[in-house]
């Protein structure tokens, strides 16, 4: 689900932009500023906003507009960058936003950088820059780049500055998205869980408080905002970079009124100097607004009730819709969400209509490739789906789809400049099915592993003391002690997949042999009476945090509490992180045969053959039943037989010449093959 923020809004109606002399921009720097500019020329019949709605006359198509000319104010044509985005308010007319002194109008595409293959993010851009959008928003995860403690990654696909400049190279305004929280469907909403060396960083600590001004968080933001600031300031638009605007969401959340002023100090103390904004959805608007800030909203369809409740937040300030949802997520156990074409442009042209600024959430959606995705939790926990496609303007795999084709073709008959003509499609490839041929029970791995750590009681995954004191916040634990004798097993677990289907989160083992499943609803087990010691065995993995509403408190995973039986504690517990050099431990393994059939958690290898020149395409893993694949070292994330998603997507920049390594970690039963087709099974 997508978080989001609210505009300020005032009385519509349309109005004349002077256009200024084209002009020619050389710039040593660029900055990073949150913002979609777009010059108006006499924007329809001049009719005030708020009245229009209240006689409910809301019409589908637009009417003859003049038609816009903002091809001189892009960031390399734009010479002087002294005067920002700012907002207007004259009277007689709508108020709207100026950039450079020009009156604009944005019209905005969400792309996550993080979510699509560094090699494929010039082709996403592109299309976004051809379809005629003008302005890229940003979503920068706080978790993904500081996995460590005070160890920064902005490097290969997390290079935020080098995603910003090529924006900049093909002449997208950029409005940024720093966080420190972001929904964006990821895990935790992006915030890191792992805290190394501090007993009261974030999930470490039960008693301290996310998204609020408790000392630990704040010390936490303060050291991570020094890092990541200091990197786009020279990108904001007043020192000759594409940054125009920065965002930030809390009235879902609103849990410390000082919170957003925090945040508003900590961006301005630092440099920000460009138009700050809030967004929320209609009824947590006035919750999620801050003084100072102007307040944009967020839709999945023209609301009027969502303008009047933005209208009484602020007056005299033009209307922004921050997120405008043209699809959506997707969860295990759920159906796929599609959305229709038409409704999304005659709500885009509505927007155009009545000078509404907006930005698309999603272009182009892209994929929870590893551990990322997030988790919904209303009732029921639900872990969201590998697929992050979103029934977006552009596909998973960067195809066009009917809602880009009627968007190009509303933008174009409204503009006096050409399109950039429509890059081509990348082709897809069909190789030869796959049949792993060996196999490595996952008991045959753990002497591959490092040394299990030992302790008195079981260890939330947040708490682990490995990686340096960095915790394990993905994938799997498997905890283990000796026991001697049967009775009811008690454990206070945390996460559950949904009611309804085999929760597959806690698996228990007795040696080898799995004899049942526990998860938050369920945490007492049976242990049948045994003869010789055996080790009893906890498999635990994270299904995906939380990363919406106040829930996002109580994520810890894996064992949070006791686990008893006859009062023994469990001593030792093994980390399964599945980086690239998890895998290389077992090089030198000795793999099995693969069995015709085989119950039971184990690493199956297989080789894909793709030929000379390898493209994209999809992994199908038929009759397999849960789990992750693993091509070339690259996670390309969780499969389960229960849908909706039933296809992988498969870069083909992370494809070799000819044989390709496939890995896929089953926790169930092995399946028959793993196919490849042209398109996804969604």
């Amino acid at each position: 689900m997508k978080c989001g923020k609210r505009p300020e809004q005032a009385l519509l109606r349309p109005g004349n932009c002077v256009h200024g002399p084209s002009r020619c921009l050389s710039w040593k720097r660029i900055t990073c500023i949150l913002f979609l500019p777009f010059i108006l020329s006499g924007l329809a019949p001049s009719i005030k906003y708020k009245e229009h709605l209240a006689s409910g006359e809301v019409r589908p198509h637009l009417p003859q507009y003049s038609r816009f000319n903002w091809s001189h104010l892009t960031p390399l044509e734009l010479k002087n960058q002294s005067v920002g985005l700012q907002t207007e308010s004259i009277t007689g007319s709508n108020p709207y936003f100026t950039l450079g002194g020009h009156k604009f109008l944005i019209f905005g595409g969400s792309i996550h950088y993080f979510r699509v293959p560094r090699e494929y993010w010039r082709d996403r851009l592109l299309k976004l820059k051809a379809c005629g959008f003008n302005t890229v928003t940003i979503y920068v995860p706080w978790k993904l780049h500081e996995p460590q403690r005070g160890k920064l990654d902005f490097s290969g696909n997390l290079d935020l500055e080098a995603y910003i400049l090529m924006a900049v190279e093909i002449g997208l305004w950029v409005i940024l998205h720093p966080g420190p929280y972001i929904c964006s469907e990821i895990d935790l909403g992006g915030l890191p869980s792992l805290s190394p060396f501090a007993p009261n960083w974030l999930l470490q600590d039960p008693k301290l408080r996310l998204r609020t001004t408790d000392k630990g968080f704040v010390e936490a933001v303060d050291k991570y905002f020094d890092h990541l600031i200091a990197r786009v300031v020279p990108l904001q638009y007043h020192q000759g970079g594409p940054i125009i605007a920065a965002e930030n969401e809390y009235g879902s959340f609103n849990k410390d009124k000082d919170y957003m002023p925090y945040l508003q100090k900590a961006l301005l103390k630092r440099g920000i100097v460009e138009l700050l904004l809030t967004s929320d959805s209609a009824k947590e608007v006035q919750r999620g607004s801050t003084k100072g800030v102007l307040a944009t909203i967020n839709m999945n369809t023209f609301q009027k009730n969502a303008i009047d409740s933005l209208y009484k937040v602020q007056r005299n300030k033009p209307i922004m819709v921050m997120e405008y949802w043209v699809g959506w997520f997707d969860t295990w156990g759920s159906e796929h969400k599609v959305t229709n074409a038409d409704d999304i442009e005659k709500t885009v042209s509505e927007f155009i209509k009545y000078e509404i600024s907006f930005n698309i959430y999603m272009f182009h959606g892209g994929t929870n490739f590893g551990f990322i995705n997030g988790a919904i939790n209303f009732g029921k926990h639900r872990g969201v789906v590998t697929s992050y496609e979103y029934d977006a303007v552009l596909t998973e795999a960067r195809d066009y789809t009917d809602k880009y084709f009627k968007l190009r073709k509303l933008f174009g008959s409204i503009l006096e400049f050409p399109l950039l003509p429509l890059p081509e499609l990348i082709p897809k490839a069909v190789y030869p099915s796959v049949r792993p041929s060996l196999y490595l029970p996952l008991w045959d791995v753990l002497k591959y592993l490092n040394e299990p750590v030992i302790s008195n009681k079981p260890v939330n995954m947040e708490n682990l003391p490995i990686n340096n004191g960095n915790d394990r916040s993905y994938g799997f634990i498997l905890y283990e002690t000796p026991i001697c004798s049967g009775g009811e097993l008690h454990a206070d677990v945390q996460d559950t997949a949904q009611v309804g289907v085999r929760r597959l989160s806690m698996e228990v083992f007795l040696n080898e042999t799995s004899i049942g499943i526990l998860s938050n609803v369920n945490q007492n087990l049976d242990i049948p009476e045994v003869r010789v010691c055996q080790l009893l065995r906890i498999l635990v993995e994270n299904q995906g945090r939380v990363n919406f509403s106040w829930k996002i408190q109580g994520q810890r995973k894996g064992l949070t509490g006791s686990v008893t039986i006859n009062n023994i504690p469990l001593e030792g517990y093994y980390s399964l992180e599945m980086k690239t050099n998890f895998f290389e431990r077992f090089r030198s393994a000795t793999w099995r045969p693969v069995p015709n059939s085989y119950l039971g958690t184990a690493f199956y290898l297989g080789t894909l053959k793709a030929g000379s020149s390898p493209k994209d395409t999809f992994l199908r893993p038929l009759n397999w039943n849960y789990g992750f694949v693993f091509v070339n070292g690259h996670n390309l994330g969780r499969y389960w037989y229960i849908g909706p998603q039933e296809t992988l997507y498969l870069p083909g920049a992370w494809l070799h010449p000819e044989d390709n390594e496939i890995i896929l970690f089953e926790k169930s039963k092995n399946g028959s093959y793993i196919q490849t087709i042209d398109g996804p099974m969604l």
